[in-house]
């Protein structure tokens, strides 16, 4: 079994982070410091639960003055930038700093510097060009909505990609994990303007937050990113991609004017499934629904296809609720027959509980559902 990821607060992780707090703090007691964050409680306190502790506990070592202790967290900042080998390696594609050194200074200004904003924003400024930052910007823009969101649209032409990518991750409406942002949910329109400036940029990681900024608007404002995405098309190769990727909740929901928009026609008569197989009625938790079909193409010139599969998984209270499944994008060739097989996983995992009984799959072909086949999951 996987290690759990609260576990990476360890002795490792506390030599190296106490091994930097000497050299910023005067006086300080490492020891002191790690027997605090190490009570009676620790083993029983979750991830975030870690987060909150150890970020209370650095507060009482660092300087009660909040301007003066953010100072200090900068000052670090700056050592471990010089004297790190890792950081003479920072690109767009990784961040210098590792994460669980990240989040506690996240923490500390999410928790103690809503008040001042100032000294805060500069500071996230400063953190975000070191590691993730998207978590902290979100209580920001809750206090401070028109402020905070015109700070985010300066950073969308900040020099530093990680400024940049802080700009749209930072006001995501719906980013997992972090504080709700309901005023974004219901008028995204502030944060247009940061992915107009954001979608052509060099960075991938800048462009795939653009992209999970528009799938997220998706789940409450369709209409604006269905206009945007016809607007934006044909732009670059990179735009085209932000686009549908930002759209494939929309895909996988199969509205037509998606559909289309990427290229994938009504099949109407001219695709059919056939000889529709499953390997095993019965599927045990932790195998595989083994399934394979024929897909034909009856008319006489290529179909570009998006193949899915939709699972209805068996909900607790008896009823059935479906989440699609990508098989593939390609094109058929006219008066084709091809045989598809797949294998589905029923494999226990900590994001997703299983409940026994009746399930269905049924495949779904540029948007449209064929018909739903039954199997039962057992023990």
């Amino acid at each position: 079994m996987a290690e759990p990821f609260k576990n990476m607060y360890n002795k490792q992780f506390f030599d190296l982070f106490t091994k930097d707090l000497r050299l910023v703090i005067d006086d300080f007691d490492a020891h002191g410091f790690v027997s605090q964050i190490m009570d009676d409680e620790w083993e029983g306190r979750e991830l975030k639960q870690r987060w909150i502790h150890i970020t209370s506990i650095l507060k009482k070592f660092l300087p009660a003055d909040y301007k003066e202790a953010i100072a200090k967290i900068l000052e670090l900042l700056d050592h471990v930038k010089n004297t790190r080998p890792d950081f003479s390696v920072i690109d767009d594609t990784k961040f210098g700093l590792m994460l669980e050194y990240g989040v506690i200074l996240n923490n500390y200004v999410e928790q103690y510097g809503l008040d001042d904003y100032e000294t805060s924003v500069k500071a996230i400024e400063k953190i975000t060009q070191f590691t993730s930052c998207e978590f902290v910007t979100h209580p920001f823009i809750i206090k401070y909505p028109d402020k905070m969101m015109k700070q985010m649209l300066v950073w969308s032409k900040h020099e530093h990609w990680g400024v940049r990518r802080l700009a749209s991750e930072g006001c995501r409406p719906r980013l997992p994990w972090a504080m709700a942002l309901p005023n974004l949910k219901k008028d995204p329109t502030p944060i247009i303007p940061i992915l107009e400036n954001l979608k052509n940029d060099p960075a991938r990681f800048v462009r795939l937050s653009v992209a999970n900024n528009l799938n997220d608007i998706v789940k409450d404002n369709p209409e604006i990113v269905i206009d945007l995405a016809k607007k934006w098309k044909g732009e670059s190769k990179e735009v085209d991609w932000i686009i549908k990727h930002g759209c494939r909740t929309l895909l996988k929901q199969g509205i037509p004017e998606v559909m289309e928009l990427f290229g994938f026609d009504s099949i109407r008569n001219n695709i059919s499934v056939e000889d529709f197989q499953i390997s095993s009625p019965k599927v045990k938790v932790g195998d595989s629904l083994e399934f394979g079909f024929n897909l034909l193409n009856h008319s006489n010139k290529t179909i570009k296809i998006r193949l899915e599969y939709g699972i209805y998984y068996q909900k607790a209270n008896g009823t059935l609720t479906k989440k699609v499944h990508k098989i593939s994008e390609k094109e058929y060739a006219g008066n084709s027959t091809t045989r598809i097989t797949r294998k589905h996983s029923f494999r226990v995992v900590t994001t997703r509980k299983f409940h026994l009984g009746l399930h269905q799959i049924a495949i779904i072909i540029n948007g449209s559902e064929f018909e739903k086949y039954d199997f039962d999951l057992i023990e």
